[in-house]
């Protein structure tokens, strides 16, 4: 009972460090499980209000009326291509200043942040000026009607002229989980959502002294939370509050890290695109089944989504221990961390998998009652979890990659996975087979575990540790 005690009490002690600013951590040091866990548990719960501000727009919006709906969803698909450049660029800013601050060489890292802040300003200025320009005609491309452009075109506007605040928040947030203050993330995302949220209903319908925006006060709500979320990260990255110290002449123009920086960044934007756009070729397929196949697919993948949060969470703490330990010398402990983390999202996968196959009709009843949606539900939450065995590790080798400056790797193996198997196998068992939308979410199986099984055989070659960044 007493040593019971002992290891509830070591673990709360674990967890509160976790959620404070801590920034003489070293993770090139001492229990790699206790690194990982420091590292993931902010990076969880970051990723936790991420998935609440993916829908709160949606949530307040839909009350518009579907028109106003579809503003926000025509919006963001367009903005899906500016989450490619935030993502790709932050994998490369993670494992650059992870690698600067492992060689113990913080004022190169300090050089990284302030050219990071330099790619951000360049591309929220291109799109930001396109967006204001062309939102209808922006609008217009993606198929959206007279109506939709009427009450919309300014939603779009702001939302693609505030895109600095989007790119912001990714590479500031690099830059802190690169340095390995994971909690500072955690806070700036959860201020930023956490003011949407409550700005939304406030700007959107007009509540008490607030104007009556309609959808557009959802884009104004949306940009002052992320603005005060960005402000959030300058003052800590300047202030001398975190691991990097920000001043006036980081920000001058080094060609060299900044070349570094977009060179990394390509693999990393190229792995987002090509992921993406085949998750939208399988909807395709889907949607040839019928509203009830891509409503029963739709809601089981973002159920399937908000369950790995904390295996998201896992990987994204080992392209920091990557990186770090690298950038230490420590190769072999890079190797291992890995491993153990991989040994630990296995079994949370696993768990997960069992759950959801067990109780799958339960889980897919919350969101639908209509027995055709709650079919086809069911089959593909059933399918995909048969192989979260497979993803837990590939997820987590694919992001040892990522921190290791090896995005280029992660791309080939997603090309290969997705397009020249998962595609064609999708259609192959769905129009040949005769397996209907079942081949799908049996391809969507196989191929992910491909990518796991290809993974590990390229990783454990070595290679990664030799990628300069």
């Amino acid at each position: 009972m007493k040593n019971l005690k002992k290891k509830y009490l070591n673990f709360l002690s674990l967890l509160k460090q976790s959620l404070t600013n801590n920034t003489q951590r070293d993770y090139t040091k001492g229990s790699i499980g206790k690194a990982a866990f420091l590292l993931a548990v902010p990076m969880v719960l970051e990723m936790v209000m991420e998935s609440i501000f993916a829908v709160t727009d949606i949530f307040f919006v839909s009350g518009l009326g579907y028109e106003a709906v579809a503003v926000v969803g025509l919006t963001e698909a367009v903005i899906t291509l500016l989450y490619a450049v935030a993502i790709g660029l932050s994998m490369a800013v993670t494992a650059t200043v992870a690698r600067r601050i492992g060689e113990k060489k913080t004022e190169n890292a300090n050089v990284v942040a302030g050219q990071t802040i330099l790619i951000g300003l360049l591309v929220s200025l291109i799109v930001g000026v396109i967006g204001v320009i062309f939102a209808v005609d922006i609008l217009k491309l993606m198929g959206g009607s007279a109506a939709v452009i009427k009450q919309g075109s300014s939603y779009t506007s702001i939302m693609l002229g505030g895109s600095i605040t989007i790119l912001y928040l990714f590479l500031f947030n690099a830059i802190f989980r690169g340095a390995g203050d994971a909690n500072i993330a955690m806070r700036s995302l959860w201020l930023a959502n956490g003011l949407n949220i409550i700005l939304d209903p406030l700007l959107i319908y007009g509540i008490g002294i607030f104007p009556e925006m309609g959808v557009t006060g959802a884009a104004v709500a949306t940009n002052i939370g992320r603005g005060v979320g960005v402000l959030y990260q300058l003052y800590y990255l300047t202030n001398g509050f975190a691991s990097i110290k920000l001043k006036a002449n980081h920000l001058r123009i080094n060609f060299i890290v900044l070349t570094k920086l977009i060179n990394t960044s390509i693999g990393g934007i190229a792995q987002f695109l090509i992921a993406t756009a085949s998750w939208v070729a399988l909807v395709r397929i889907v949607s040839t089944y019928g509203s009830s196949a891509i409503a029963g697919y739709t809601i089981a993948i973002r159920v399937v989504i908000f369950a790995i949060l904390p295996a998201w969470g896992l990987s994204n703490a080992v392209a920091t221990l990557v990186g770090q330990n690298l950038g230490a010398g420590f190769s072999e402990r890079a190797e291992s961390s890995v491993w153990k983390v991989a040994k630990y999202n296995f079994f949370f996968m696993v768990t997960v998998a069992i759950f959801f196959v067990i109780f799958t009709e339960a889980v897919i009843k919350i969101f639908t009652s209509d027995p055709e949606v709650v079919k086809y539900a069911i089959d593909c939450l059933r399918f995909v979890s048969y192989g979260y065995g497979f993803y837990a590790i590939g997820m987590i080798v694919v992001q040892a990659f990522n921190g290791a400056g090896d995005t280029m790797t992660p791309t080939k193996i997603n090309f290969f996975c997705y397009w020249l198997f998962q595609i064609p196998l999708a259609i192959f068992l769905a129009k040949y087979v005769d397996m209907g939308v079942t081949g799908v979410f049996l391809a969507i199986t196989l191929a992910e575990s491909l990518i796991a099984i290809v993974g590990v055989i390229v990783f454990r070659r070595g290679s990664w540790k030799n990628k300069l960044v």
